[in-house]
């Protein structure tokens, strides 16, 4: 962005304003009818814009048939049940392990104070035993995808992509 203030253009500290924003109100860009010209000023002989066409309705694609064929299959069903009965009960396990390390330093602050070994105490292997749990979860939903998942969505995204002649997206 150059701004002018005067100076040449090769003159040190001569700075020029090319910015396609800076007079977007006076070119017209910001009337709501479009009807003002270069300067900004509007032209009242000019003729009002025509009405809007209203939108047509949007027509299903030939697609979405397919996509709603492959999720009413069974190879779909058996992926989403397979997914739902590894995350909601890991979900829930590690929702309870979380809630009780927090009721646990609200509600027994002696218990959590106990030293353990030098300057572990509880609270702080349970919040250690927080990461652990995060990382062994991790772990445990990455094997599980690859070993009971991946294999049938992939034969899934093939089949559909098969359907529709390659262009799923």
């Amino acid at each position: 962005m150059d701004k002018q203030d005067g100076r040449s253009a090769g003159e040190p500290g001569a700075v020029r304003l090319d910015e396609p924003w800076y007079d977007a109100l006076t070119s017209g860009w910001g009337d709501l009818d479009g009807t003002a010209d270069a300067t900004g000023e509007r032209d009242r002989a000019q003729a009002p814009l025509p009405e809007p066409v209203p939108a047509a309705e949007p027509q299903p694609t030939p697609y979405g048939e397919v996509y709603l064929a492959v999720q009413r299959s069974a190879a779909f069903q058996e992926v989403r049940r397979r997914y739902r009965r590894f995350v909601v009960p890991a979900t829930a396990a590690f929702l309870a392990w979380y809630l009780a390390y927090v009721t646990a330093a609200i509600a027994a602050p002696g218990l959590m104070a106990h030293r353990v070994a030098g300057a572990l105490n509880v609270a702080m292997l349970a919040g250690l035993g927080q990461f652990a749990t995060t990382f062994l979860l991790t772990w445990a939903y990455a094997r599980h995808a690859r070993l009971r998942r991946d294999r049938a969505a992939l034969d899934l995204r093939w089949e559909t992509q098969e359907l529709t002649g390659g262009n799923a997206r």
